[in-house]
């Protein structure tokens, strides 16, 4: 194998990445994918002997998704709904035992189809929520945590000083996991629960 295939095998995700920025910028929330790091540090919540399905949003080029396997979560148990077509056809692409699904997170019951009332673990998410208003995303937090056994937890990552969801209702926890230094840019991960 030449240089320029391996080179190209090694930024894979990077060029899937960057051609679908280039195509839908809003829907992407980042620069580049995630760093491994990032994406293994989000896994880590994950109980893979919990007996629950982990859902997925916002895949992008599947690095989280490795790492999520890498957890321990066999492919048929995990769920990924990713809005991007181009993303879409990659993922199922590189991990066809996963379910892939094209779709919008804000609209779940649709894209689940007939898994709509389905429990899972927990939720990894990717989904850009910075721009939307804050009244949709806490919606749709609160929709996630109905999905869960309670005290499981929702992830998500953004690239503010601040939870994209500050306060949730009495009986319901806002927490920070971790500030990750390697990724570009900086990223914040926070975790929201539905407690006993």
């Amino acid at each position: 194998m030449g240089v320029r295939q391996r080179m190209g095998l090694k930024f894979k995700d990077e060029i899937v990445f960057l051609k679908g920025w280039k195509r839908d910028r809003t829907s992407v929330g980042a620069i580049t994918p995630t760093s491994v790091a990032t994406a293994r540090k989000m896994a880590s919540v994950i109980d893979p002997f919990s007996g629950f399905p982990v859902l997925e949003l916002g895949p992008g080029t599947g690095v989280i998704t490795k790492q999520i396997l890498a957890r321990g979560v066999r492919p048929k148990e995990l769920l990924s709904i990713e809005y991007s077509p181009e993303f879409c056809r990659h993922l199922q692409q590189e991990f066809p035992e996963v379910d892939v699904r094209c779709g919008d997170a804000f609209a779940l019951d649709v894209v689940l189809g007939a898994e709509r009332g389905a429990k899972f673990d927990c939720v990894i998410s990717a989904v850009p929520l910075l721009h939307l208003p804050p009244s949709k995303r806490l919606s749709l937090i609160l929709d996630l945590l109905e999905r869960m056994p309670t005290g499981r937890p929702v992830v998500q990552i953004t690239y503010g000083l601040l939870s994209p969801v500050i306060a949730l209702p009495a009986g319901y926890e806002v927490r920070h996991l971790a500030f990750m230094m390697r990724n570009i840019p900086p990223a914040q991960l926070w975790t929201y629960r539905k407690m006993r």
